[in-house]
Formats: C-alpha cells, structure tokens, sequence
C-alpha cells in the first residue's frame, strides 16, 4: 500500500508531539560546557551547552533568566535544569532551561531538590501548618549570629520601628559544619523561653555551602515543630533554602524579617491620630444631634403645657367612680364571704373524714408490721441465733465449735456448738 506523504510542519508537529509526551525529556538534569553564549536584548539567554563529543541548543527565557546571579560565559562548566522539546519552524530540537547552576554545586543542588520534595510530600510546607505572625509582638527571640551586619539590622530595625518590643538573641553558629546542631537547640531553647511571641531565624547572605545549614533536614524538622511562628531571614533574595519554604513567613532579608515582624510606629501613631479625630469628630456629632433633641423636647406641648399630661386621666378617674357608684362592690364582698365560708366548712369536713380514714388504716399496718416484727418475737421467749452476722435458720449451717450469738430481749449470749443433733420439730411437739 502506497504512503501518503506528510509535509514537513506535519512531520516536525508530529515529532514535538513526541518529544512533549516523553516523560524522561520533561524534567532532566544535562551536564555540560557553555559555549556562543548570547544574552539577547529581550532578557533570553542562547547558548550551546556541549561536551567532548556532542552538543544541543538551549534557551533560557527571560523570567528564569533573570534570577540567575551569576554571569554566564563561553568554557562555563554548568548543570541545566529544565525540558527537552522541538522548535517546529527550524525543524531543530532544543533544552528548555529553567535553571543553571555552576558544576561544582551540582552535587549539593540535587540533594536539595530531593530534600525539598521528601518534606513537600510529608506536608511540611503546607499552608495549613503556618502560625499566624502576630501584629503587635512584645517579645521576639532572634536566632542567628550575635556577631555580623544580620543582628544588627534586625536590632536597629526593630528598635527604629517598634521600641515597645523587647528583643532576645539567641547567639547561634549559622555557617559550617556545627551549624545544623546549633540552629536546632536555639529553636527548642526558644519555645522554652517564657512569653515569647514570634522568633526570626537567619544570616546575612553567602554562598550556598555558606547557606546549607539552612537546606538540613533536621533544621527544617525543627522549624515545623516550633509552637512560636518562625520568620526565615536567610538573606538571599533570589534562591529559596529549605527554612524559607517550612517557616511560618519568608523575609528576603534580615531587615525585611523585622519589618514583617513589627509595626512602624510612625503608622502607628497617624493611626491613633486618625482614631482621635474620628472619635472626637463622633462626640461632637453626638452633642449637636443631642442639643437638638433637647432643643425639641423643650419646646414641645409637653413642657409648654404640663397640665395636659394628666387632664385625660382626670377623665378616666371619672368614669371609674361613676361605674363603681352603680356596681356597690360591699354587696359583691360579702356575697363573696358567704360562698367562701360554705366552701371552707366542706373544706374542713372532707379533710377530717379522710384522715380518721388514713389513721384507721395506719393502724391497722402497723399491727400486721408488730406481727412479723423480729423484736416482738424475742420478747415472747424467742431467740434469734447469728453466726459471723448471718441470721441462723437451720442446723446444717453448723458445726462443731462455732462461735454463736445469741440475741434475746435484753441483751446478746455468746455461745459455742458442742454437738448438734437434727430433730422433726413437728414429731418433738406431739410428744409434747
């Protein structure tokens, strides 16, 4: 069967298709040398990244190019991050670059990435986790180096802005090998001090070996447990660290840390100012609006002509001693009288037959209760017989040597089985 030929947009269409739906060439790390490097006038980097037998073009677009802080050049040995798809109009498949790092941090851009992805699935950076900043702190802790410009900008920011609030370092390593530790027993020291309302974690900017410490798994471990909101201060405005994206609020810089941490008192104050007028603007509105109001009621009939209030129930005073002088309420009271009297002598009689009722049969319960009452049978002659408590109603509940008491009508006789012998009670009274 004849082919039908394909044009040739249809056969590079045809090939961007594949190379956009080839998983392994949409997200990949390429290791090479920059070479006809090109910074274009519209902000896009075009370079060739190559390597002792091959090369492939690249571009980098201008709104990743622009967070790159380091000047590209021909020899550059780099690690690209980015995709790999075809430019159908030149017919030529090219890498899509969203990130360039130079080739000796490599190592440590890969463990931050995995780190980073380990901790977004684990929910670490999730928004739902992040503790509101308050508005108006009265103690913030600062954790980072009591030496270097990172402290004293947070001091004389916080000092410039909101003096009402008083500050606690924390002096911290925030660089090398011992940092990671360090960083983590300040943050748990922290939540221990009392009335601390918000900590600022950081350092003055550096290189990223400068930084890691700040990329560790247990800092950020430690950051996400803390039950005081953390502002990361970490001050490198381009790149994120892993303390960034797991504290509570980000800062570019320690600066900004403290200025995110607290108001400025200038606002403030023209906030109260505008409070003042607004209330003192409210009170004088009240007092014309009440002024009015007065001004009414004193003119009104009322007060004009107060006899008025009370001519009506003048009237109606009237009209109620007429009505009475018709209707003598005396022979109304004592008709009354009358049929309260006949109602209280009934009352009397029903009461006293239901209780010579109610006291015929008391007693005639209590002389059944005397019948079965255990004390009138010991006055009889009768004896209840008890052992260890327990009331004693035949001989096979004894033996030999056990205690007995014996209770009769005027007192307990302690006693003690010698032998016991069973006998028909009803044999014992015939012979009787």
């Amino acid at each position: 069967m004849e082919k039908k030929p394909l044009t040739v947009t249809a056969l590079n269409k045809y090939l961007k298709y594949c190379f956009d739906h080839d998983v392994n060439l949409q997200y990949l790390f390429v290791k090479g040398e920059i070479s006809n490097f090109k910074h274009h006038g519209s902000g896009h980097f075009y370079f060739t990244l190559k390597d002792e037998f091959s090369q492939i073009n690249a571009v980098m677009f201008q709104q990743y190019a622009k967070n790159i802080n380091f000047q590209c050049e021909d020899g550059m040995k780099v690690i690209v991050e980015g995709y790999v798809s075809l430019y159908t109009q030149g017919g030529t498949y090219q890498i899509y670059v969203s990130n360039i790092i130079l080739d000796g941090l490599g190592e440590l851009f890969l463990r931050y990435e995995k780190l980073k992805e380990k901790l977004a699935k684990e929910g670490l950076f999730a928004p739902e986790h992040k503790l509101p900043i308050p508005k108006y702190p009265k103690k913030i802790g600062v954790i980072t180096s009591n030496t270097g410009a990172a402290i004293r900008d947070i001091l004389t920011t916080i000092e410039r802005r909101f003096p009402l609030c008083e500050v606690i370092v924390f002096p911290t390593l925030v660089q090398g090998e011992y940092a990671k530790d360090d960083i983590v027993k300040s943050i748990k020291k922290a939540n221990l001090y009392k009335g601390l309302d918000l900590i600022i974690l950081g350092r003055g900017g550096g290189s990223i070996e400068d930084l890691w410490c700040f990329n560790e798994e247990e800092v950020a471990y430690a950051i996400y447990e803390s039950k005081i909101p953390i502002i990361s201060a970490v001050g490198h405005e381009t790149d994120f660290t892993i303390s960034d994206f797991v504290s509570d609020l980000r800062a570019a810089t320690p600066t900004a840390a403290a200025e995110l941490a607290v108001p400025n008192k200038a606002d403030l104050m023209l906030y109260l100012r505008q409070v003042k007028n607004r209330m003192n603007q409210s009170i004088i509105n009240n007092l014309k609006n009440n002024q009015v109001r007065l001004q009414r009621i004193n003119q009104s009939y009322i007060f004009m002509q107060p006899h008025r209030l009370y001519e009506n129930y003048y009237f109606r005073l009237d009209k109620y001693l007429t009505i009475l002088e018709k209707n003598n309420p005396l022979t109304q009271i004592n008709k009354k009288q009358e049929s309260l009297k006949l109602i209280n002598e009934r009352l009397n009689y029903y009461f006293e037959k239901r209780y010579s009722t109610f006291n015929f049969q008391f007693k005639k319960l209590m002389e059944k209760l005397e019948l079965v009452n255990p004390l009138s049978l010991i006055n009889k002659g009768y004896a209840i017989i008890k052992k260890e408590d327990k009331t004693i109603t035949s001989i096979k509940e004894l033996q030999n040597n056990d205690k007995l008491e014996i209770l009769v009508s005027d007192g307990v006789i302690y006693s003690e089985v010698k032998d016991k012998e069973v006998k028909k009670w009803n044999n014992l009274l015939k012979k009787q």
